[in-house]
């Protein structure tokens, strides 16, 4: 009895959940009722169904079902017509979160139709397109928000006809920044103008876009919809050009950058590379210059601070065309263009090679991580023009002796070979002749590259200066003169003879009252002395004595001329003085406390805008910032002084960035880790006897400050790798052998996958030099294959698995001095060495012919061996020497070895 009542209890508590009380059968759930129900609808029927339900979930499923709706019905056009036309039903659905949920899946939608369904052509312009622009302004932000991004992905993925954006899109946009509009939906619809300009080109852009553009940088109510304008401006003027930003958006911009919000202006100094990317050197010269220092010197510190952070950038988009700084202009083939090499990292990111640029666009993205390179062998090519190097020093002298012989008086620049203009290569003439010049120094280092200087009484001049009577030489005297020594003012021997003609010719002017006009700087394209000129027209012999005068003079300069050495004409001197002020303590205290790492980060730009000839306005700071107490300062230094190297080339670097280089090698791991990464490529820019000193402190990179960075000890292994051609062998051999073999041994996988590789390209090295090898492999073998810790001897079968893929050396010398000790590993007592052995074995030897040929003498070894293999107790050695594994990619299964066994 007690038994009955507790299944009738049990019974009665079980109604409510599907049984019945007077049977022993199972309700079905409702749930499952509606799945089968569901089965018996079609794709369209199901739908239907969800579409209408006062479910909101269930209307959510349907819009994230709709493209799997789409796949099952794809073979027909009728029904998948049909499925577009329900979306147009749920894009009115009330709910936000709905429509929200379709307007995701619209873009994948969009791909679907485009990719599966060409027979449909209108499918997207016609129920698609018309979603997206209607929900550009709904009220609700997140559909909103979701519109907006959906519409640039489809831009970006050109799924929209060029008619259709011009028509539907852009129209809907301008008229959502109307002054009437809702405030956030007029500073959305901005934004998303800004961003859509790059993709639908300059001709939508200026036709469509620009004036609602430039009426909303002038809106008065609206600081948000001022500060979208102005975060965007150089987007802007990047798409629609010189001409329409000069006349059109350069008067916005003047009044963006003193808005009375500092947000507002702060955005203006951020964009500011960009906008002078986009203007002529005149309006970039006479105008964006002082804006700028305007920005520099703002009441808010936030403005400051983004001004100087953009300072270095802004100053590298006054590169010019003939900027001496690793970068050249080749007129090879009849048609000049720009070359220049690929972007290293350095302090952030990299970028690709770009094989036509403008003078502009190639240096404004010059910056610690962004400084273009040149190949070493093209900055030889042009050594003459660039300076520095005996060798080219040697080739000038033979080729300029047989044309200068002793008592003729044709000046050497206007020599065949030099392109001077016909009026100045006259006036040279004239000058030269007009000098009596003894014939022993007609050789001499001063007259053998230049126009020879007319004696002049410089204590004369002085003395006439101050006197109200007339100079000893008339005003046009002084200024031909001028002219003819202003080419070479880089000389400290001439800028003094060209500072006192200066001054006699302002003595000049002072009665006629043109001071001041004549003082003025001179637009860079009307001063045909300018570094604008073609390289050509400065011989060799002026880069090399330069550099070597620079190098010399700056420690002997009283303060006055230490300041006037800091002047130079590429570049409007209050940017450079500013930029140089960056290094001041002061200024981490007023603008930013970082400031001193923007300065180092943007250092290699201003470089090579600059150019190596004015590197000696820059050297200051850049010490400064060598020794700079905050580490992440060095370390952006660090991370870029090898493009720093290839901008000065072998001489400044050898003066002033070598011994910056040394001190970093014995810095904080944080700043080691910069130089090592880039290791090769500063030692191969320096001279053979100063790259071999460091092979002695190559092994100081096996300390590290943590034991843990294993990462510092893979990259170490990495660039040995590459430090191998810089060397010779016996210098390999000698140095970075014990190196190798240490990395080889080291506790982590990947630092010792990395030094098997070094392994094996030391073993290409010293192919060529049989006794050498001889040695090497020799200790190979003792230290890997006869190893005590099978993982010595598992590295050894992995090198010389290595060394016959790669073609590191020759068949026979693998016979010779390998094969035997790896045919011993067959009787190894751990079954991972012997499995690969067998993978080496069957993927690499026997794949070679020449292990196969009845006639080697090695061939009955690899048999039995193969053999012994085929039979062994483990399966795995079993398997890989009787089977060849599906793939016989050798690093995959290394890899997979290594990860299995390590």
């Amino acid at each position: 009895m007690a038994d009955l009542s507790l299944l009738q209890d049990s019974q009665e508590d079980t109604d409510g959940y599907g049984y019945s009380s007077e049977s022993d059968a199972i309700i079905i759930p409702s749930a499952l009722d509606f799945v089968s129900q569901d089965e018996m609808l079609t794709p369209l029927g199901r739908l239907d169904k969800y579409i209408n339900s006062e479910n909101v979930f269930n209307r959510q499923m349907v819009a994230r079902s709709i493209l799997d709706t789409l796949r099952v019905i794809s073979d027909d056009d009728r029904e998948c017509v049909c499925v577009l036309e329900r979306i147009e039903r749920l894009a009115d659905d009330s709910e936000p979160t709905v429509r929200a949920e379709l307007m995701e899946q619209i873009p994948h939608i969009a791909i679907f139709c485009q990719e599966n369904r060409p027979s449909i052509p209108f499918a997207f312009s016609k129920y698609l397109l018309p979603i997206v622009v209607r929900y550009l302004a709904d009220q609700n932000n997140v559909v909103r928000k979701t519109s907006q991004a959906a519409l640039l992905v489809l831009l970006e993925q050109e799924l929209m006809d060029r008619g259709d954006v011009e028509s539907l899109v852009c129209p809907v946009l301008v008229d959502l920044t109307a002054p009437d509009s809702n405030d956030d939906v007029k500073t959305e619809a901005m934004a998303i103008i800004c961003k859509m300009a790059p993709m639908v080109g300059k001709d939508i852009t200026e036709r469509l876009f620009l004036p609602r553009f430039c009426e909303m940088c002038c809106d008065c109510r609206m600081f948000h919809v001022r500060k979208v304008c102005a975060a965007n401006f150089g987007d802007m003027c990047s798409v629609v050009g010189g001409e329409a930003t000069e006349e059109l958006l350069l008067p916005r911009f003047f009044q963006l950058c003193s808005d009375n919000v500092w947000g507002v202006r702060k955005a203006c100094a951020e964009c500011f590379m960009s906008v002078s990317s986009a203007t002529s050197p005149e309006v970039r010269r006479s105008k964006l210059s002082s804006l700028f220092i305007s920005l520099i010197s703002d009441p808010s510190r936030w403005v400051r601070q983004a001004a100087f952070q953009s300072l270095g950038q802004f100053i590298s988009t006054f590169a010019r065309a003939c900027s001496n700084a690793g970068q050249y202009f080749r007129d090879s083939s009849g048609e000049s263009d720009w070359t220049h090499g690929t972007n290293t990292d350095g302090a952030c990111g990299s970028s690709a090679e770009t094989p036509s640029v403008s003078p502009q666009q190639n240096c404004v993205s010059h910056n610690a991580s962004g400084c273009e390179e040149q190949s070493r062998d093209d900055d030889d090519d042009d050594v003459g023009e660039e300076g520095g190097g005996e060798q080219t020093a040697e080739v000038l002298s033979a080729d300029d002796e047989s044309e200068c012989l002793p008592g003729e008086t044709e000046n050497p620049l206007t020599s065949p070979g030099h392109n001077l203009q016909e009026k100045s290569s006259n006036e040279n003439i004239c000058c030269a002749a007009s000098l009596d010049i003894p014939d022993h120094e007609l050789f001499n280092s001063f007259h053998y590259w230049r126009t020879p200087i007319p004696e002049l009484d410089l204590n004369l001049l002085e003395e006439d200066i101050p006197a109200s009577t007339a100079p000893a030489l008339d005003r046009k005297h002084l200024e031909e003169l001028i002219e003819n020594l202003e080419p070479h003012i880089d000389d400290p021997d001439v800028k003094a003879q060209v500072d006192v003609l200066t001054a006699a010719l302002r003595a000049t002017v002072l009665d006629s009252g043109i001071e001041d006009a004549f003082l003025e700087p001179r637009p860079a394209q009307s001063n045909p002395f300018s570094s604008q000129q073609p390289p050509d027209l400065l011989s060799a012999g002026t880069q090399l004595s330069r550099y070597d005068e620079d190098s010399d003079a700056s420690d002997s300069l009283n303060p006055e001329d230490e300041q006037k050495s800091k002047h130079q004409d590429v570049v409007p001197q209050a940017l450079l003085d500013q930029y140089l002020s960056m290094t001041d303590p002061s200024r981490a205290q007023t603008v930013d406390m970082e400031i001193a790492k923007h300065c180092a980060y943007s250092l290699p730009g201003v470089a090579l805008t600059l150019g190596r000839q004015n590197w000696h306005c820059l050297r200051d700071t850049y010490e400064t910032l060598a020794s700079d107490m905050q580490w992440k300062v060095r370390r952006t230094l660090a991370f870029s002084i090898h493009e720093l190297a290839l901008i000065l080339g072998d001489h400044l670097t050898a003066a002033d960035l070598v011994p910056v280089f040394n001190s970093f090698l014995k810095d904080l791991d944080e700043v080691r880790i910069g130089v090592l990464r880039h290791l090769y490529d500063f030692l191969k820019l320096l001279h053979q006897d100063t790259r071999r000193k460091y092979l002695y402190q190559l092994q100081e990179f096996l300390v590290t400050d943590n034991s843990r960075n294993w990462r510092f000890r893979s990259e170490l292994a990495e660039q040995l790798v590459l430090l191998l051609e810089l060397y010779s062998p016996q210098e390999v051999h000698d140095y970075l052998r014990p190196l190798a073999f240490c990395l080889c041994t080291d506790r982590v996988s990947s630092v010792r996958w990395t030094s098997y590789r070094l392994v094996s390209e030391i073993i290409r090295k010293l192919s060529t030099c049989s006794a050498l090898l001889g040695n090497f492999l020799s200790e190979l073998v003792d230290k890997f294959c006869h190893s005590s810790k099978w993982s010595g001897r598992q590295a050894f079968a992995f090198v010389c698995q290595l060394s016959i893929e790669e073609e590191c050396l020759t068949l026979d010398q693998f016979s010779e001095h390998l094969l035997p000790p790896l045919l011993q590993l067959a009787s190894d007592p751990v079954p991972n060495v012997r499995v690969l052995l067998a993978k080496t074995l069957r993927q690499t030897l026997l794949e070679r012919e020449y292990f196969l040929n009845s006639a080697n003498c090695h061939q009955e070894a690899l048999e039995h061996t193969l053999v012994t293999l085929q039979t062994d107790v483990d399966k795995d050695v079993k398997y890989f020497a009787s089977i060849h594994p599906g793939s016989n990619r050798l690093n995959e299964d290394a890899m997979s070895t290594t990860s299995s066994t390590y």
